[in-house]
């Protein structure tokens, strides 16, 4: 770019000019307006570009790749002329300075979806002529300083999808032009101000994916131009809905829409209220405390009721068969965990049904009517976690997700399924089918994206086809008794992230065109009868977003694949911030769908029903393999869970081990490793569970603060290993390292709930139990059997406890730009 010769302009707009190069250096001086956004332009925005005299527009946003940071501004330059800076979708940095205050002629500043840190200043007080300020999608922390008492032209602030905790900043309340407020997805807390006089103008309100508490303030239903009734007050507001609703009714009489999902609202629904609102479209009120008996006549006067939601209270509604009930508009129902037994008759008057959510129920049957009506746009149907035992057939070409998993469903698959040509998930599992797979599963519909037919009786070999044009994502048939070889028309999935065929029958050697599918991110083969070395690989980087490897209880024989190993990318990058950690399988078309496998762990089968990106896993034990663990394996920072466990390893534990310091569980028992334990491992702080025992071992079990928590268990049968916590010593005094400040605290004489559990979490009764028991019989093969008996029921306790919350927790949703449409 030749702009820094053009010495005389002081006007450019580039906008959506296709560039493609680096930031220019040395800008014309008599720059007044600068406009390059979404020119692709990159690379590091120079400070100097903040002291050009007169300037006064400068907008460079939508450059994902232009980076920067804001530099101190020095009040007594010429800098103030700014008045707008637009640096939005760009990858900006660092954190805001104080010294922004010095921008006093600013009116227009928008830093939103970048990468800013830190505290907001208190100096944004100074900016007096600001009427937009957006700071949205970073990754600001800390409390919202109350200092918007000066800012009175402002029109339009958002600091949502940030880390912002705190209250609400009553200043706020005072802002007399404002229109749009947008705080949603932070972590703000205490009671919104009982009234917001000054807030006349506000049109367009956001509070969503918070914990604000207390009774919903009547100044949010003063004016029906406000747009704050869609997805906008999931937070913890408390009190009865009768309350709320009068409010409602009081200033919201005209409203076509009310959403007080996701609070914790109780009481019973007070028919007489919601009879009034005649002119309602749509109606949630999931996820509260809610609490009685419901029958679909109380809702009978809302004949322009098209979605109704009531899922996840303490509600029991009654369906009475009522047929003249009529909702001629009704397109989305949802009834999840609502203790139905029969589906709603009043359905049959509803002609345009889309969405269907009747989960976590106890229906026993599909009514003969259901498949005969004419519901060309239904597209959603979750029947998943109640007691069906047969299916009628599905007609709607329309379906796009069909969830039955978790019921008694029997027989053999449904070939009427197989004319769903825009089916996109398709979720039978945990029911009770069985024969063999249709040949037409793998290709009816080019839209499928997960097929799960997990935990069923299937039989028979996979004689399924997938087509070139497959954008098959997930393929689950883990838990049945399906025989040979993988299908070889699976390389056709290139879109394949999961792939689980564990726990059946069967056998091959490994199929080593797995290599192709380079989006693959989970492989598990377990519990099958493959056999043979897992092969060399040509391709240039195999696998290297896998994140789940597990060939365990299986025959394969040779080395250690160090080919793989050693390319497992995405193993080898800790996330520095895991509170940001992302969910596999978000799928586009039901952002309540994710993806769900079994691991086992300590020896227990757990089923995670969301798959965190950061549980990195590798098993490969219980097979024929032999030879040195490799080097390599040191590589892999992220891994949490490795268990090389029953196989013919022989060697020294490589020293490279002590690098993984994300390791939770190491398992490298019974094999014929031999040599000392290396002092690098106890650098695996993180390390939960160690399992070295049934080897070769000798010298002394190096000792740490952390490696004090293991008990003999750890190291039995190796007969060379002495010191603690062994009883055989090393031929001198044994000292135990004193605990580390924050391990002080103990109780019974010493015992510390760490030392007992560590890792568990289960809570200090279990640990006082099992120091109890080890007080008082001395016998470590009893806590041993203790430890073991309740941890699977702790372990299994908290597994159903984290799929209830995930099951139902609605997921955030972010708009980025266009602001008061759908948010997805």
């Amino acid at each position: 770019m030749l702009l820094k010769n053009l010495t005389q302009i002081s006007v450019l707009c580039l906008r959506a000019v296709n560039i493609s190069s680096n930031f220019p250096k040395n800008l014309s001086s008599s720059l007044t307006y600068l406009n390059l956004q979404g020119t692709h332009i990159r690379g590091r925005l120079p400070n100097d570009v903040f002291q050009l005299p007169k300037m006064q527009v400068l907008a460079l946003g939508g450059n994902n790749y232009l980076t920067g940071s804001f530099p101190k501004f020095n009040c007594s330059s010429k800098f103030p002329l700014l008045q707008q800076l637009e640096l939005s979708f760009t990858n900006f940095t660092g954190e805001i300075p104080e010294s922004i205050g010095c921008l006093k002629s600013i009116n227009f500043l928008n830093f939103q979806s970048c990468q800013l840190s830190g505290h907001l200043p208190s100096n944004l007080s100074k900016l007096v002529q600001l009427k937009t300020l957006d700071l949205s999608s970073n990754k600001l922390e800390g409390k919202i300083p109350d200092v918007f008492t000066n800012l009175q032209h402002l029109i339009y602030l958002s600091l949502s999808d940030n880390n912002l905790d705190g209250f609400f900043p009553p200043s706020i309340a005072n802002l007399t032009e404002l229109k749009g407020l947008d705080l949603g997805s932070n972590s703000m807390t205490g009671h919104l101000p009982s009234n917001a006089t000054g807030l006349q103008k506000l049109i367009f309100l956001l509070l969503s994916n918070n914990s604000f508490s207390g009774t919903i303030p009547s100044w949010l239903f003063r004016d029906p131009k406000l747009g704050l009734l869609s997805n906008n007050l999931w937070n913890r507001f408390t009190g009865g809905l009768m309350d709320a609703l009068q409010l409602m009714i009081k200033y919201f009489i005209k409203g076509q829409m009310i959403d007080l999902s996701f609070n914790k609202l109780d009481g019973p629904i007070p028919m007489s209220s919601i009879s009034t609102l005649q002119n309602l479209v749509f109606l949630d009120l999931s996820s509260n405390n809610l609490s009685g008996i419901d029958e679909p006549n109380m809702f009978s006067n809302l004949k322009k009721l098209a979605s109704l939601s009531l899922s996840n209270n303490r509600l029991t509604w009654r369906t009475d068969n009522n047929v003249s009930l009529s909702f001629p508009d009704l397109w989305d129902l949802r009834l999840s965990s609502c203790g139905i037994s029969e589906f709603p008759d009043f359905l049959k008057n509803s002609k345009d049904l889309g969405f269907l959510e009747l989960s976590n129920n106890n229906i026993h049957q599909i009514p003969s009517w259901f498949t005969s009506m004419p519901w060309y746009s239904l597209f959603y149907l979750n029947l998943s976690y109640n007691s069906l035992s047969s299916l009628v057939p599905l007609r709607w070409k329309s379906l796009n997700i069909l969830d039955f998993r978790f019921n008694q469903l029997q027989g053999s698959l449904p070939l009427s399924i197989c004319n769903l040509e825009e089916l996109g998930i398709l979720d039978l599992s945990n029911n009770k089918f069985t024969g063999a797979i249709p040949k037409c599963f793998g290709n009816f519909s080019s839209e499928l994206e997960v097929l799960d037919l997990t935990n069923n009786g299937l039989q028979g070999s996979i004689e399924v086809s997938f087509s070139r044009q497959s954008s098959l994502k997930h393929l689950g048939l883990s838990g049945n008794f399906l025989e040979g070889s993988l299908p070889e028309s699976l390389p056709n999935c290139e879109q394949l992230e999961v792939l689980d065929v564990g726990n059946n029958n069967m056998n091959g050697t490994f199929p080593t065109w797995l290599k192709n599918l380079k989006e693959i991110k989970v492989l598990i083969l377990k519990s099958n009868q493959f056999f043979g070395p897992v092969g060399i690989f040509k391709a240039k980087n195999p696998f290297m977003n896998l994140r789940i490897f597990d060939l365990s209880n299986n025959k394969f024989t040779g080395v250690l694949p160090t080919r793989i190993l050693e390319n497992l990318r995405s193993m080898m990058s800790r996330n520095k911030n895991e509170t940001e950690a992302l969910y596999m399988g978000l799928y586009s078309d039901n952002a309540d769908y994710q993806d769900s496998i079994s691991i086992t762990m300590k020896g227990l089968e757990i089923e995670f029903t969301r798959i965190l990106t950061t549980l990195n896993t590798i098993d490969l034990s219980s097979n024929n393999f032999s030879g040195k663990i490799p080097e390599v394996i040191g590589n892999l920072t992220a891994l949490k869970l490795l268990n090389v466990s029953h196989n013919r390893l022989s060697g020294h534990i490589p020293s490279t081990i002590g690098n993984l310091s994300s390791l939770e569980t190491l398992d490298l028992s019974s094999n014929q490793i031999e040599g000392e334990i290396p002092r690098q491992v106890t650098s695996l702080t993180s390390l939960e569970v160690l399992n070295q025992s049934q080897n070769r071992l000798v010298g002394r079990i190096p000792l740490s603060p952390q490696f004090t928590t293991f008990s003999n268990y750890s190291y039995q049968g190796n007969l060379g290993l002495c010191g603690f916590p062994l009883t055989k010593n090393c031929g001198e005094t044994d000292q135990v390292p004193p605990l580390q400040e924050e391990d002080s605290d103990n109780f019974l004489g010493g015992f510390t709930w760490k030392s007992v559990i560590v890792g568990y979490g289960c809570g200090i009764v279990l640990g006082v139990a099992v120091g109890t028991l080890m007080f008082l019989t001395g016998k470590p093969e009893q806590l041993v059997r203790f430890i073991e008996e309740e941890i699977y029921h702790c372990v299994r306790f908290l597994c159903w406890k984290n799929q209830v919350y995930r099951r139902f927790r609605k997921p955030k949703r972010r708009c980025h730009k266009n602001k008061g449409t759908t948010c997805n």
